[in-house]
């Protein structure tokens, strides 16, 4: 009997973990577009420190988004399909550099590139806070992401969990979620504002 147990847990385990696959595949080919709020918690390696921001993103494919960051400190990141643009209000500086260097394997990628499986080998994960898990990990090893997590909440995108190479986490979860939905084109495009310095890579 207890091998029996054993074999219809491992199944019903393998058949939730297959569901975040196939959720993860059905974002990918189903959504060109979307927008959400989002709380980021950032937390040390050790985990006994954490921060957690606010902000809101957009995207379109293919590799057009906007990341709006709200508290603590103000940000703004834009790809408007050929390069990546950073702008901190605080200190009136800009930069700037190619898509295809700034992209690489992160979040942005996931959500608004349209090469996740060239870029990622991906594994499904035991399910874990009411969530469908999926391990995201880079092909190649560049710039600092380990691997990422990206958790479904049936066909909804919930949550990306991010591990950089220094061991820190940082969780984003989202909410307000639309998928599909018209979008601003000027969101989308960056205009350095009047006095702003400019720093090119």
């Amino acid at each position: 009997m207890l091998r029996i147990a054993a074999l219809l847990c491992a199944f019903a385990t393998t058949a939730v973990q297959a569901d975040g696959v196939q959720a993860l595949n059905d974002f990918l080919r189903e959504v060109k577009s979307g927008r959400a709020n989002f709380v980021q918690t950032v937390s040390t390696a050790d985990g006994q420190r954490k921060k957690s921001i606010t902000g809101s993103f957009e995207f379109q494919r293919p590799n057009q988004f906007r990341f709006v960051y709200a508290k603590p400190a103000e940000q703004l990141i834009v790809g408007d399909g050929e390069k990546v643009w950073i702008y901190d209000p605080g200190l009136m500086q800009a930069s700037s550099r190619k898509l295809a260097q700034a992209l690489g394997s992160t979040p942005a990628a996931l959500l608004a590139g349209g090469t996740m499986a060239r870029d990622f080998v991906l594994k499904a994960q035991p399910a874990e806070g009411g969530l469908d898990w999926v391990l995201a990990t880079p092909r190649q090893a560049e710039g600092n992401v380990q691997n990422l997590r990206v958790g479904f909440k049936g066909k909804d995108l919930a949550a990306i969990e991010i591990l950089d190479s220094f061991g820190q986490r940082s969780l984003l979860q989202f909410s307000a979620a639309q998928f599909n939905v018209p979008l601003p084109a000027e969101h989308f495009r960056f205009e350095l504002p009047k006095g702003a310095d400019l720093l090119e890579q």
